[in-house]
């Protein structure tokens, strides 16, 4: 990720409602929500979603996908764990020791998950 690629996603991010929209759908993946749903849950008109939507397809921060008659919209995680990389790129000096705290608070927030007997079974 580039400085102006971190700007923009950054930008997208500073208002309330798609900074919001962004961590409903983090909540929500793998699956994402359609568009419709995400406006009655935000308690926001569907004409002004679209907009706080768009905005945050342009930062490259989620992605939109035509599911029969809907308009389905998911979080990219590659693009916040970018930025996220972007933000400690050069961290302490060289001394990573002092970013380990950073690096264990990301990681323990999404552990990794073990696989359901289902999937086992299918494997």
């Amino acid at each position: 990720m580039d400085a102006n690629q971190a700007i923009l996603a950054f930008s997208a991010l500073s208002q309330p409602t798609r900074l919001e929209v962004f961590r409903l759908l983090v909540k929500h993946e793998p699956d994402g929500l359609p568009a419709g749903e995400i406006a009655r849950f935000m308690g926001v008109p569907h004409n002004t979603m679209s907009t706080h939507l768009a905005i945050l397809t342009r930062a490259g921060l989620i992605e939109a996908a035509r599911q029969s008659r809907s308009i389905v919209y998911r979080a990219q995680i590659e693009a916040v764990r970018g930025l996220a990389g972007f933000l400690v790129k050069d961290c302490c000096g060289g001394r990573p020791e002092l970013c380990a705290p950073l690096i264990a608070d990301l990681s323990s927030c999404c552990p990794p998950q073990k696989p359901s007997s289902k999937e086992v079974a299918h494997g």
